[in-house]
């Protein structure tokens, strides 16, 4: 059973011009011009239940603006949209039970008083039976380390303690589907894969529907298997992650600092120099054998920091729409 069912979905915003200067505000007030901006334009989707669906795209693609139209905050332009079996913008008590939006640009904890407040509210809101909710948060105190971070003032906790305690907010209920609007954004490495964990431990246990945007790869690589691509509003691609890499990614970025100089020449036999100075050097080696590069690198060089990287999903984006796939 489809737990996202998307067609035709299109959302324009009309925005009011002017010219610039005073004379431009005067005439702004007589006569006011208007330009259409679509932010969405016919994209068809379905997402099963239980599956962890990747959504990316440049800024500005029209991911974020999909997500509010899905969890009920913007009503399309056109077209039609079924989650969890309800139409999102009628609002139903019902739906809105089922489901939780975190943006990680955005809060929902209160600023001035502790996180446990806001799980206290978040209870009463949906109706959540004593028993059960404290079974649930001592689940998630101890799955994210939160013990510490419960009576403290949101606006004194770290970056990473307030993603965790808005991902406990968000997931208190036990919704059966997760919208996440770039989770880690910010996150320190370390933090970003414990976040990561969760969420794929929480797909796992509650066979919830996850659909995550983000621009971090890592994020992608480690949690989807099947991903949508959008670009100027447009849907691109729609399929396996797997594909995507082989066919636009097919090479992976090694960054690397030695301790002595190092010609760009001596380093063309283990792949194809982008960048070089006397100290630091930055090569492409094709995916498959980038840990056999790197360990040739480490064993031939005097290597201080290697990096690797994977390329940007804008570059992927940029290449999938240059080759009007």
């Amino acid at each position: 059973m489809a737990a996202i069912e998307v067609k035709g979905l299109s959302k324009t915003f009309r925005v009011p011009e002017k010219d610039p200067g005073l004379w431009g505000s005067v005439q702004a007030l007589v006569h006011r011009r208007f330009r259409d901006i679509p932010a969405v334009v016919d994209v068809d989707f379905s997402i099963e239940e239980g599956e962890l669906v990747g959504f990316l795209g440049a800024n500005g693609a029209g991911k974020t603006t999909t997500l509010k139209m899905l969890s009920g905050l913007l009503h399309p332009t056109s077209g039609s949209a079924l989650v969890l079996g309800h139409v999102p913008w009628r609002r139903e008590a019902a739906f809105q039970k089922r489901f939780s939006l975190v943006m990680g640009y955005r809060s929902q904890l209160w600023w001035e008083i502790p996180a446990q407040e806001t799980f206290r509210l978040n209870q009463e809101i949906y109706e959540i039976p004593d028993a059960e909710y404290r079974r649930n948060l001592g689940e998630l105190v101890e799955l994210l380390d939160l013990s510490d971070c419960l009576s403290v003032p949101v606006k004194k906790l770290s970056l990473g303690q307030r993603m965790k305690a808005e991902l406990a907010a968000a997931i208190l209920h036990k919704p059966g589907l997760l919208l996440l609007d770039e989770p880690t954004l910010g996150l320190d490495v370390v933090m970003q894969k414990r976040l990561r964990g969760f969420i794929l431990d929480y797909n796992r246990r509650q066979h919830a529907t996850v659909l995550l945007t983000s621009h971090n790869m890592e994020d992608v690589a480690e949690l989807c298997r099947r991903i949508l691509i959008v670009d100027h509003g447009r849907l691109l691609y729609d399929g396996l992650l797997r594909k995507v890499v082989e066919r636009y990614a097919p090479v992976r970025v090694i960054r690397v600092d030695f301790r002595e100089r190092v010609a760009a020449a001596d380093l063309e036999p283990v792949g194809k120099v982008i960048e070089a100075s006397d100290l630091r050097a930055t090569l492409e080696v094709p995916r498959g054998e980038v840990s056999a590069r790197a360990a040739r690198l480490l064993s031939a060089f005097p290597v201080v920091d290697l990096t690797i990287e994977e390329t940007p999903i804008q570059e992927v984006v940029r290449r999938i729409f240059a080759n009007g796939s």
